[in-house]
């Protein structure tokens, strides 16, 4: 019985911008009596089906916009004879899905870590059951990538993981739902473990995928002393305290590695936080600023957020403090005006940000914008070629509509023509090479200049908002790209590169172990 693991995708690039973490985690959860798993990431090339045989294995990943083609592979593999066993977010929230249009044998619902073990033992045994309640196991129990599965020069960055779950409650995001408002966080001995690792294989660039690595913020603090509540104080204080201890270990780690992670705005009010990640190497990160206008950030219960020159300044702070920021805009809520866009536009150049992603409101499954959207829909359904709208991950890209909430003021075209008209402004050569002078050297700034390239294709020109013949153009473009741009990113294996030696009561090594590598 052979076991493979599947990460689908409809578009293959040939070479992966960040690696597939939950892959890498199963084949770790995946008991050696079983033999090393054949890992899948259809993001490089597409699953060759004559692989699977009658008796394998075949687990399958899925997010809501990978399930269509998760679904494909499915059924396939039970076409072929195989024990097809479904996981991931949108299994967690639609089990009865995967049996349905997957093919599936059995689905695990929640973090797949402990649960997948018994899984295969009972395949193997003959008593699979339909669905397995993977929980939200502790931190404790997070297992460590088995990196040594990677297939060589596929992937830019390598990427570990410190922490799950984010206290905020945004209504556009499902992670607080799937995952829990509890920060469940690593110590610093198996996060430091597992980058020696990666940097051991090359790996210089590194990100800390996180659903939120500022997990605890200076009002959260506040909040918690002037309510006396004096438990929880103690351990917000606690899961700080272990952040700081981390990037304290991160910052010992050979000067030339790059971290990148995920923040909240409200980071930027915390200066001591942010030293603390420059000293650690961690050189930039994705921000979610969604609305430029506080009527926005109200609609998607972001209110924690600054809007206007207020937020200008605010993310001027993390480029102060030597972070290259990656902002997040939505396009498509209620407030939004012919002119927001021009204005968001605007501001994210003079807001210094590094890169921009611009989404259009997409509600997607587990979030409060979904549930409100659905119940809303219930009066008067919307069907496509038969799928309802509400569940538009089942419909084919090709006519599947590109916005799914009406906009008092915009037809779906409409706010689709200026969304990727607020792409191209952002991503010309010009503002590219301009904003480019925040690296230290030439190479830098090619290097800037190729991932900006690569990564307006893969996700403006593949996106929701775009068509089939731009979406057909941009895989092709991005696969060229890649080719070239990974080559910025490799770095020569550091083999010798030693491990810490952990006391057993603490969080910190017991020695300085890392050699000064500049």
């Amino acid at each position: 019985m052979r076991v493979h693991l599947v990460n689908p995708n409809h578009l293959s690039f040939g070479v992966g911008v960040i690696t597939p973490r939950w892959l890498y985690v199963l084949a770790a959860a995946t008991p050696r009596s079983f033999g090393d798993p054949v890992l899948v990431d259809e993001t490089l090339a597409a699953m060759d089906s004559t692989q699977v045989q009658p008796g394998d294995v075949v687990g399958i990943g899925i997010h809501s916009g990978n399930a269509l083609r998760g679904y494909e592979i499915g059924r396939m593999a039970r076409e072929r004879g195989a024990h097809v066993i479904f996981g991931g977010i949108h299994t967690s929230l639609y089990p009865q899905e995967a049996f349905q249009l997957g093919g599936a044998h059995a689905v695990v619902k929640g973090d797949g870590d402990v649960v997948w073990a018994r899984v295969l033992g009972d395949c193997a045994n003959g008593l699979l059951q339909q669905v397995y309640e993977g929980g939200r196991i502790e931190a404790d129990q997070f297992l460590a990538a088995r990196w040594e599965l990677m297939p060589r020069d596929s992937y830019m960055w390598a990427s570990v993981q410190t922490v799950r779950g984010c206290p905020k409650h945004c209504s556009f995001c499902s992670v607080w739902r799937t995952d829990g408002q509890r920060p469940r966080q690593r110590t610093s001995d198996g996060v430091i473990h597992e980058i020696i690792e990666l940097r051991r294989m090359g790996f210089r660039f590194i990100a800390l995928a996180d659903d939120n690595f500022y997990p605890v913020t200076l009002t959260d603090l506040r909040l918690a002393r002037e309510q006396k509540n004096y438990a929880k104080l103690a351990e917000l204080e606690q899961i700080r305290s272990d952040k700081f201890a981390l990037m304290a270990e991160l910052a010992k780690l050979p000067k030339n590695m790059v971290f990148f992670t995920q923040i909240t705005m409200e980071s930027a009010e915390d200066p001591d936080y942010l030293n603390a990640m420059r000293n650690a190497n961690i050189k930039g990160a994705l921000v979610g600023v969604e609305a430029v206008t506080p009527e926005g950030l109200k609609s998607v219960f972001k209110e924690f957020n600054l809007s206007g020159e207020g937020l200008v300044k605010q993310l001027q702070t993390f480029r102060a403090h030597g972070l290259h920021m990656l902002g997040s805009f939505i396009f498509g809520l209620p407030s939004d005006k012919p002119d927001t866009f021009k204005a968001t536009a605007d501001l994210a150049s003079r807001a210094g940000l590094a890169f921009a992603q611009f989404v259009m409101l997409t509600p997607f499954p587990g979030t409060v914008d979904f549930l409100r959207w659905e119940k809303e829909q219930e009066k008067t359904p919307v069907y496509v070629e038969g799928i309802p709208v509400t569940r538009f991950w089942l419909i084919p890209a090709a006519t599947r509509p590109k916005m799914f909430m009406p906009h008092p003021l915009m037809s779906s075209q409409e706010i689709s023509n200026r969304t990727q008209g607020v792409w191209d402004r952002f991503y010309s050569f010009d503002s590219v090479w301009k904003r480019s002078k925040c690296t230290p050297t030439l190479r830098s700034r090619i290097a800037f200049v190729f991932l900006s390239k690569l990564y307006r294709k893969m996700y403006a020109g593949t996106g929701i908002s775009t068509d089939s013949a731009r979406r057909k153009k941009a895989n092709s473009g991005a696969r060229w790209l890649s080719r070239y741009t990974r080559k910025f990113f490799t770095s020569e294996p550091m083999p010798d590169l030693a491990m810490p030696v952990w006391s057993p009561r603490a969080s910190a090594p017991a020695i300085a172990p890392f050699p000064v590598l500049e």
